[in-house]
């Protein structure tokens, strides 16, 4: 996909955090497998060694992405949410955690957990971790959303996980609005009530 998918979760996050920039960039490569849309790394090759290949090339691109946003909007890490789905998780989490300076958090949809067994010695930073994943999807399986949660969990980073009935590889209406609270929670922001209706 793109990021003009992913933006669309922007009106949503903005009822929380109405002063937030929201940026969801294009992945760096073009997309190898069709003639539109675009990739972290490689989707012909899903080995392990494959993914954790392109996890770690791509872990040098967000950094510098993530810091010439920070720079050019007078932010640090404890201002900075980290939104992934899919390959956009599992750079999001590879990256994030080895960050020298903390992210305010962490949200990953219907990804993995890429590198589990290099973790323990390159975690630098623990920012609370939402996991979101369809017990229907049929790209990646649901059994990752267990396997990164309690991987994370050993490391001592909070991790809040939630298991999606008859999703696919896609975000429902829960996904968002757990995502919403999520985001009100780590920057301390009162959720929006809805307003009664009129008498």
């Amino acid at each position: 996909s793109d990021g003009h998918d992913l933006i669309g979760l922007a009106p949503y996050f903005a009822k929380v955090l109405p002063d937030a920039k929201f940026i969801a960039p294009n992945a760096p490569e073009p997309f190898d497998q069709a003639s539109f849309g675009y990739q972290w790394f490689s989707l012909g090759d899903m080995s392990m060694e494959r993914r954790l290949a392109g996890t770690k090339a791509a872990k040098p691109i967000l950094d510098d992405f993530i810091d010439e946003q920070l720079a050019a909007h007078g932010l640090i890490e404890k201002d900075l949410a980290l939104v992934g789905f899919s390959q956009g998780t599992m750079v999001s989490l590879y990256t994030g955690l080895r960050r020298q300076h903390q992210l305010a958090c962490i949200i990953g949809y219907s990804g993995m957990l890429v590198g589990e067994e290099l973790l323990k010695d390159e975690v630098k930073s623990f920012p609370p971790v939402l996991l979101m994943h369809g017990d229907a999807d049929d790209i990646l399986a649901p059994e990752n959303l267990t396997l990164a949660a309690n991987a994370l969990k050993t490391v001592g980073i909070t991790v809040r996980s939630e298991m999606r009935p008859g999703l696919g590889h896609s975000l429902d209406e829960r996904c968002i609005m757990m995502g919403m609270e999520f985001l009100a929670e780590n920057f301390g922001v009162p959720l929006p009530h809805p307003k009664p209706a009129d008498a």
